[in-house]
């Protein structure tokens, strides 16, 4: 899957498109997205809200999990908030731990402007038949 599919196959996910998650670059294996924080980013504590941070490193797992053409849904995942954000823009990069079979596992770094990291995430899909 090329950066063009992913973005129309990904644009059906109106959760993440409502949030305004962008898919920068994908390849087998691999995405990156971005997220420009705005004010309906932030939760009451005035930082970003860790269901937008979430939703921005499910959206690249999700895409480099699918990358290579067969359909991968998420069976466990996890997350760990380490530096809140206000503004700027923050980027989840999700790469491939090990060559998939039936069983695929993702980590997802997730860092704001300053390439500092702001969540980290890791993911293991099912591939289906």
């Amino acid at each position: 899957m090329d950066t063009r599919t992913a973005k129309d196959y990904f644009g059906n996910d109106r959760f993440a498109a409502m949030t305004g998650i962008e898919i920068i670059e994908v390849r087998p294996g691999y995405c990156r997205a971005q997220l420009v924080i705005t004010e309906n980013h932030l939760n009451g504590a005035g930082v970003v809200q860790g269901g937008a941070i979430f939703t921005l490193a499910d959206l690249a797992f999700a895409a480099a999990s699918n990358s290579r053409g067969q359909l991968a849904l998420a069976i466990n995942v996890n997350i760990s908030f380490l530096k809140g954000r206000s503004s700027g823009t923050l980027y989840a990069e999700a790469t491939e731990v090990c060559q998939p079979t039936r069983l695929g596992a993702y980590d997802v770094l997730v860092t704001d402007d300053e390439g500092e990291v702001v969540a980290r995430f890791n993911g293991m899909v099912y591939r289906k038949r």
